[in-house]
């Protein structure tokens, strides 16, 4: 029995391929139907999406400029529909100064950059000089796709926790590097194998770190109050426990409150207590002062009269 050549073990690598690339696409649904449901985008950023629209359209275009590249034609269109809904549903419920940053980015690189590129490479008049150009280039941009996992990498081994490394999603895109490692290897496409090397790499380091920090304690964060974070970036656990806190802080105000408005009220008639009774002390000595002045003026002047009617 012959061996199966090498194209159709590349197709079948290419079908494969295809197949797992379309299930690493729609890993991101979860997080547009959370965005979709909140109608916020929260703390998503563009950027991944953009950068992976951008990977898509470069491949697209190198396998127009290659030939006979159906595996890459399909899988590339199919990406670039998928991101650029996921960009739309995202600047749908951005905010507005995040909205405007999106669409920046998307002008300037997915528009503007490919734009240049697509210019530059056409004024070559060499074709199989244009292709490794382009091929060069898409091999740049997927080492910077496949680079993408080292900031997860990072936050598992500062926190010993694997939290947020999904390990389907990482197995997911290591298989996604064999296939099309074994694709490019076969049809002798340096530009399609090369890139696939380092996200092969990267997929194995992800999952060796998940088993080895998938039972480690998680590292204990500090915790704030929602009060105590003005940019509402704080998130309480659960909403029982924030109603319940606020419950408690407005008793602790109320009864502080009512406290303080019985001190002040008791001082406050306390004052206007003593000012009375000083003021009725001062009137009844007043008064006294003057009826006992009165009656020694009236006795003298009596003196005085009777003293005259004598002499006289």
């Amino acid at each position: 029995m012959a061996a199966p050549d090498a194209p159709l073990l590349a197709s079948v690598f290419g079908i494969l391929g295809n197949i797992v690339s379309f299930m690493v696409l729609l890993a991101p649904l979860p997080t547009f139907y959370r965005i979709f449901k909140k109608k916020s985008t929260e703390g998503f950023q563009s950027i991944p999406y953009a950068v992976a629209l951008f990977s898509a359209m470069l491949m697209l275009y190198y396998a127009f400029l290659k030939g006979h590249a159906f595996m890459l034609i399909t899988i590339n269109s199919i990406a670039c529909v998928i991101e650029t809904s996921y960009l739309v549903i995202y600047m749908i419920y951005a905010p507005a100064k995040i909205r405007i940053y999106t669409a920046k980015l998307l002008i300037l690189f997915n528009v503007g950059a490919y734009g240049v590129i697509l210019f530059a490479t056409s004024l070559i008049p060499d074709p199989y000089l244009r292709i490794k150009i382009v091929g060069w280039t898409n091999v740049v941009f997927s080492v910077c796709v496949f680079a993408a996992p080292l900031s997860i990498m990072r936050l598992v081994i500062k926190t010993r926790s694997v939290e947020y490394m999904s390990f389907p999603l990482s197995f997911c895109l290591t298989l996604c590097a064999v296939m099309w490692f074994f694709y490019g290897l076969l049809l002798r496409d340096l530009f399609i194998a090369a890139p696939n090397v380092l996200g092969f790499g990267f997929g194995i380091a992800q999952m060796i770190m998940y088993l080895v920090f998938k039972n480690s304690k998680k590292a204990v964060l500090p915790q704030y109050i929602l009060k105590e974070i003005p940019n509402g970036n704080g998130v309480a656990e659960n909403d029982d426990q924030l109603k319940e806190e606020d419950t408690n802080d407005s008793q602790v105000e109320d009864v502080w409150s009512e406290s303080m408005t019985s001190k002040v009220e008791n001082a406050w008639s306390e004052s206007m207590t003593s000012e009375v009774e000083d003021a009725r002390s001062e009137s009844m000595t007043s008064k006294v002062e003057d009826a006992r002045l009165e009656s020694m003026t009236s006795k003298v002047e009596d003196a005085t009269t009777e003293t005259n009617e004598s002499v006289v």
